[in-house]
C-alpha cells in the first residue's frame, strides 16, 4: 500500500516538518532526564511559576495493575544542581500530595474558593527538587486493579515504594547520582524509616545503580507507640487541658507499655474510664493537631464552596479550612485531567485520608527505634523534629525516644538542648548527638509543622539538606 505516495510533494514536505518539529520537542523535553507525557502545563487558576511540574502514575506492579500517583516539583532555581526529596504524609492511608504538597510544603495552596491556587512563598523547592507520592495503592488517585491489594501493611508499602523510586529514575534518569532526601511526618514515622531499610538492602546487593542517601527527616513521628501513646494524655496536662485529677488517674490505673492501637485500653476498667474522661473534657472543638488553632467548620464551608463564596477562615495566620478547600479543588475535573490524575475514573471522589484500604493497624506497635540505629550507624544524617502544639504526636514522647536512641548507638551530645533562632526570634529548641542525630522543635507549629510555621519550617529544611545546624544565636543566618 502507498497512502504517502498519495500526498503530493508540498504536502509531504510540510507534513515532514511538522514531524521534525515534534520529534525536536519530544527529545528536548526527555533527553534532560523528564518524560513530556507528564509534564503539567499548568494548573487550573495557577499562578505563573518559573519552574516546571509533572505529574502521573509509576507501575509498580503490571500484572495486578497496581500504579502510585506522583507530583514532582522542581527547585525554583538551579533544579539541575540541587538535591531530590521524597515527602511522604502518613495515615496510614494519607496523600502526600493532598497534604505535603498542596497544604504544607509545596509550590501553591487552594484559594479560599477552592476555584484556583495561590503561590506559597515558603515552599520547600526553593531549597530542593520535591517529589510526594500517594502510597500505598488506594490513597488519594493510586489505585490497583486486584482489590485484594488494598489489603496491606508497613511491609507491602515499603516494597512499592522501594519499586517506585526505581521506576521513577528510569522516567526522571538525571536524579540517578542525585543527592536524595527521605523526609515525611505523622505515620511517615513508618514509612520513611521502612523504606530507608529497604533502600540500604538494595545497595548492599546492587552491583550497578546505587541510592545517594544523604539524610533522613521526619516531623511528629510516630516511633515507638508505648511511648507515643502515652505522651498525648502528657500533653494534655500540661497544657491544661485536663485536670490534675485525671492525669493522676491515667498515670496510676494505664500502664502503656505494649500499648496495641487496635485494642487501646485493655489493661484495666479504670483505665479505660479514665482516658475517657480525659477524651470528654478536651472535647470535640479542639484540633488536636495544633491545639491553638481554631476548628473549622466543614458543613458551613461545604456550602460556601459551592455557592462559591470566599471560605478562607483564618485562626493565628492560618487557613484553618484549607483541607476542605483542597478537597473541593482536587474534584474538579479539568485540575485531574491537568494532573494527569484519575486514568481509571476511579468510583469514589479524591479525598485526603482513603476509606478503600484495609490496613494492617497492627503493624503501628512496630517500635522503629532499631531502623533509626540502622540509618545512623550508616552515617546518615537523622533529624526528628516536632511542632510543639501538636498533641497527636507529641514532642513530649519524640523528645524521650531520641534520646533513647542516642543512648543506645552511644552518641555523645555535641550541641546541648538550647533555643535555635530564625529572623531575631526564637524558631524552637534543638539538641544533637554526635555528628548525626538531632531533635529539634519548631516554635508554635502544628502536627503539620509546614502548614502552621511555614518559615520556620523552611529554615529548618533547609539547614538540612545543607548540611547546617540550626543557628544559636540572633544573628541572620544564609537561610533567614
Amino acid at each position: 500500500m502507498r497512502l504517502f505516495g498519495l500526498m503530493d510533494r508540498g504536502r509531504t514536505t510540510t507534513l515532514g516538518a511538522i514531524w521534525g518539529l515534534l520529534f525536536v520537542a519530544f527529545w528536548v523535553a526527555t533527553t534532560d532526564g523528564f518524560p513530556a507525557q507528564d509534564l503539567v502545563d499548568r494548573l487550573p487558576g495557577q499562578p505563573t511559576v518559573g519552574f516546571r511540574q509533572f505529574a502521573g502514575y509509576v507501575d509498580v506492579d503490571v500484572n495486578a495493575g497496581r500504579s502510585l500517583f506522583y507530583y514532582f516539583a522542581e527547585a525554583q532555581q538551579d533544579p539541575h544542581l540541587l538535591p531530590l526529596t521524597l515527602w511522604l504524609n502518613g495515615g496510614p492511608g494519607c496523600s502526600s500530595v493532598g497534604g505535603g504538597a498542596f497544604t504544607e510544603l509545596g509550590p501553591f495552596y487552594p484559594k479560599g474558593d477552592g476555584r484556583g491556587l495561590r503561590r506559597n512563598s515558603m515552599s520547600w523547592n526553593k531549597a530542593s527538587n520535591l517529589l510526594f507520592v500517594e502510597s500505598p495503592a488506594g490513597v488519594g488517585w493510586s489505585y490497583s486493579n486486584r482489590t485484594s491489594d488494598y489489603t496491606c501493611g508497613d511491609d507491602s508499602t515499603a516494597r512499592d515504594m522501594l519499586t517506585f523510586m526505581l521506576k521513577w529514575y528510569d522516567k526522571f534518569p538525571a536524579f540517578k547520582d542525585r543527592s536524595f532526601f527521605l523526609t515525611g511526618e505523622s505515620y511517615a514515622g513508618h514509612y520513611i524509616p521502612q523504606l530507608a531499610d529497604a533502600i540500604l538492602d538494595y545497595n548492599i546487593h546492587s552491583k550497578a545503580f546505587k541510592f545517594n542517601i544523604k539524610g533522613v527527616a521526619i516531623g511528629n513521628p510516630l516511633l515507638n507507640l508505648d511511648r507515643d501513646a502515652q505522651a498525648t494524655y502528657e500533653f494534655f496536662w500540661s497544657h491544661g487541658m485536663i485536670s490534675d485529677e485525671v492525669w493522676f488517674a491515667i498515670t496510676r490505673d494505664c500502664n502503656f507499655d505494649d500499648y496495641v492501637l487496635t485494642n487501646p485500653h485493655n489493661v484495666t476498667k479504670s483505665c479505660n474510664e479514665a482516658i475517657a474522661d480525659a477524651n470528654g473534657i478536651v472535647g470535640e472543638y479542639i484540633n488536636n493537631y495544633d491545639v491553638l488553632l481554631d476548628v473549622c467548620y466543614p458543613s458551613i464551608v461545604e456550602q460556601e464552596l459551592r455557592l462559591k463564596k470566599l471560605a478562607t477562615k483564618i485562626s493565628m495566620g492560618v487557613d484553618v479550612c484549607m483541607t476542605y478547600e483542597r478537597r473541593f479543588y482536587f474534584n474538579l475535573p479539568e485540575v485531574q485531567k491537568a494532573l494527569h490524575a484519575n486514568r481509571t475514573n476511579l468510583p469514589y471522589e479524591w479525598s485526603m485520608c482513603s476509606d478503600t484500604l484495609d490496613y494492617n493497624y497492627d503493624d503501628t506497635n512496630i517500635n522503629m527505634l532499631p531502623l533509626l540505629q540502622r540509618i545512623v550507624r550508616n552515617h546518615i544524617p537523622l533529624w526528628i523534629y516536632s511542632g510543639d502544639e501538636d498533641s497527636v504526636v507529641p514532642l513530649l514522647g519524640s523528645r524521650t525516644l531520641v534520646r533513647e536512641l542516642a543512648h543506645d548507638l552511644k552518641l555523645k551530645v555535641t550541641v546541648p538542648y538550647g533555643a535555635w533562632f530564625h529572623k531575631g526570634q526564637v524558631g524552637g529548641w534543638a539538641i544533637e548527638y554526635g555528628n548525626t542525630l538531632t531533635f529539634a522543635t519548631v516554635r508554635g507549629a502544628s502536627h503539620m509543622v509546614p502548614f502552621a510555621q511555614p518559615s520556620r519550617a523552611l529554615h529548618l529544611f533547609s539547614s538540612f539538606v545543607r548540611g547546617r545546624r540550626l543557628p544559636n544565636s540572633t544573628r541572620p543566618s544564609i537561610d533567614d
